[in-house]
C-alpha cells in the first residue's frame, strides 16, 4: 500500500511558501530590488546579507520553505524590537534599515532559486 500523504503535504508546504514569498515580493521585494539597480552600494549592502543568508540556510538556500521561515523570522524579530514596518513605495532606500535590506536579499535568492 503505497500514500501520497507525504508529497501531498511537502506540496502544499512548498506553495504556502512560495505564496509567501511572492507576498514578500510584492511588499519588499521590488522596490529594494529597483532601487537596488539604481544604487551601487545598496546593491553591495543588498548582495552582502544575500551572502549572510546563503552561509546560514546552505544548501537549503534553494529552498522555498527554508527561504520563507527565514523571512518570517526576520519580520518576527523586527516587531520585537521595536521597529515599525514602512511602506517600501514611501522608504528612502539610501537609509534602510537593516531587517529590510535583508528581506530583499531573500526577495533576490528565491528569484534566482525559482521559489517566486
Amino acid at each position: 500500500m503505497t500514500s501520497d500523504y507525504g508529497r501531498t503535504a511537502d506540496r502544499v508546504t512548498v506553495e504556502a511558501a512560495r505564496t509567501s514569498l511572492d507576498d514578500l515580493m510584492a511588499w519588499v521585494g521590488v522596490d529594494g530590488l529597483v532601487a537596488a539597480i539604481r544604487s551601487p552600494g545598496l546593491l553591495a549592502a543588498i548582495d552582502q546579507h544575500g551572502a549572510a543568508i546563503r552561509d546560514e540556510l546552505r544548501e537549503r538556500v534553494t529552498d522555498a520553505p527554508a527561504l520563507a521561515e527565514y523571512a518570517r523570522e526576520v519580520h518576527v524579530t523586527a516587531l520585537i524590537e521595536g521597529h515599525l514596518l514602512p511602506d517600501p513605495s514611501r522608504l528612502d532606500w539610501s537609509d534602510a534599515p537593516s531587517y529590510l535590506l535583508r528581506l530583499v536579499a531573500v526577495c533576490a535568492l528565491a528569484g534566482v532559486a525559482d521559489c517566486i
